[in-house]
């Protein structure tokens, strides 16, 4: 057995388990040239008594590693830590995956006595419509809010969700708290190169009086960001193997999502008409009160309200 894999095997030094790509039939079948005959039971016992197990594909790696990602990293732990100690909000935002609305295969299983017949293609053109859900995670309260968007990821859109959050929860959550830190990828929506975002930014800090933080995540690093892995994996959970047949369906599915540490979301439906290629003019761009920080300015900057 130690032959057959060894050409064929990885494994972690500090635990000693190993893994192969190997399957049972195949090491069974290769057993069998030996004169060796064992079934498949007794194949996998052996693999277990040599602390092999079954692994899928790990996301970790980077093409691109930023020589200031650590400190990066670090900044964005410090100044959150900060905020919440001072009672003020800390909310981490970004753009899940597209899903066409329709009946339409979802990766997953549910416990049924028939499968749920889907339909063979996943042709947009087939779709009723698609689903941009666009997150915003309480770090503090461990609760979400999610807006579902029906025309473009924009910007435009991104700042819309975080208005509504606000108006719906934070300044209620909030009261008398004129600060608020946002962590979000560096890309999308949220783009720390984006002015339409900045401006956006910069009419919320001035219609509610907020002095309004960013700290953005590195590029590669976007599954440390809080909504990735305490929101949005909680929700393609729980709609895993189900349909999303209409919006009212995707909606459902959030809302009733929840967690034992506490975690309950909020969801709502976004109709507006987004447009793309929009730009602003040098002046525009001029008007928006930017402080660039110390550490790190270009993932990391305050916008004041204007006076």
């Amino acid at each position: 057995m130690d032959d057959l894999l060894a050409d064929a095997t990885a494994g972690d030094p500090i635990t000693g388990l190993k893994w192969t790509r190997k399957t049972l039939r195949q090491l069974r079948r290769e057993l069998r040239r030996k004169r060796i005959r064992a079934s498949r039971m007794t194949v996998r016992r052996l693999l277990r008594q040599r602390d092999y197990t079954l692994r899928v594909n790990r996301k970790r790696l980077t093409k691109e590693h930023h020589p200031d990602r650590d400190r990066q990293m670090r900044y964005i732990a410090r100044t959150r830590r900060a905020f919440q100690k001072a009672g003020f909000p800390v909310i981490s935002v970004d753009t899940k995956k597209k899903e066409l609305i329709g009946n339409f295969r979802n990766a997953g299983r549910t416990w049924r006595r028939k499968p749920l017949e889907v339909w063979a293609t996943d042709f947009p053109s087939d779709a009723a419509g698609k689903a941009i859900p666009y997150g915003i995670y309480d770090v503090t309260h461990n609760a979400g809010f999610i807006v579902i968007g029906t025309s473009h990821e924009t910007a435009e859109f991104a700042v819309a969700a975080i208005r509504a959050w606000w108006l719906a929860v934070g300044r209620r959550r909030y009261a008398g708290k004129p600060r608020l830190l946002i962590e979000a990828d560096d890309g999308g929506a949220n783009d720390s190169r984006s002015w339409l975002w900045k401006a956006g930014l910069q009419a919320l800090a001035d219609e509610f009086h907020l002095t309004i933080t960013v700290t953005h995540f590195p590029p590669g690093a976007s599954k440390w960001n809080p909504v990735e892995h305490r929101l949005f994996s909680q929700i393609s959970e729980n709609w895993s193997g189900q349909p999303l047949i209409s919006y009212e369906t995707v909606l459902k599915f959030i809302r009733t999502t929840k967690t034992n540490t506490g975690l309950r979301v909020r969801a709502y439906l976004d109709k507006t008409n987004y447009q793309t290629g929009l730009a602003l003019t040098a002046e525009q761009k001029a008007q928006i009160n930017l402080l660039p920080l110390r550490v790190l300015p270009e993932w990391n900057y305050t916008i004041k309200l204007r006076t």
